[in-house]
């Protein structure tokens, strides 16, 4: 299996880390988005990372998808919980945190793509509310880590890693909790460092 990622992309990370969870391997391919003649065009019509050509040549995408995938090769229900209940808690915590870091994402895009003068403080600030509600709705009750992480865990971890890596940290000032969280999955997932970009 490939993976088509980028080293700095949360959505890339939380793949990588299921992956390693799982005890899956995938062929790492580093991909540049913005260049017309990257292959990942080819692989997936978005033109977006990440994406995981199979052994058979069928290309998946996005990382829930992805993930979800990689759950059910390994077997099932080890990252994606069978039991009903916890199964939507589990997509609705990853949908949160993806949401995180693509809001996180579009703040870096509207900073790093657009000349100064044709940036928007209104959309960044939109952005930025979004990333400061979700951290608030988080904070208040962090998801309880116990065995194997499930993918909300997993794409929140990913989430905070991200804001930490583009963001100085800032976030964390006033996040007591969601701190305390992260420095425990890092503890018990060593995906978790070894995929830090």
């Amino acid at each position: 299996m490939k993976l088509y990622f980028a080293p700095a992309s949360p959505f890339s990370r939380k793949v990588r880390i299921a992956a390693a969870l799982l005890g899956l391997s995938v062929e790492l391919v580093p991909t540049e988005t913005i260049n017309p003649a990257d292959p990942i065009r080819q692989k997936n019509p978005l033109g977006k990372i990440p994406t995981l050509e199979t052994d058979d040549g069928d290309c998946i995408f996005d990382s829930a998808v992805i993930a979800a995938w990689l759950d059910d090769q390994a077997g099932g229900g080890r990252i994606v919980p069978r039991d009903p209940k916890a199964r939507t808690r589990a997509l609705v915590l990853e949908a949160l945190a993806d949401g995180l870091a693509d809001a996180a994402v579009l703040v870096i895009y509207e900073t790093r793509y657009r000349e100064p003068g044709e940036r928007s403080a209104k959309w960044v600030a939109h952005q930025g509310e979004k990333i400061e509600r979700a951290l608030a709705r988080l904070e208040q009750a962090p998801p309880a880590l116990e065995g194997e992480p499930d993918i909300g865990q997993i794409a929140l971890a990913c989430a905070l890693g991200y804001l930490d890596l583009r963001f100085s940290g800032e976030w964390r000032t006033n996040h007591p909790g969601l701190v305390a969280w992260l420095d425990d999955f890092a503890q018990k997932i060593p995906a978790f460092a070894a995929t830090a970009a």
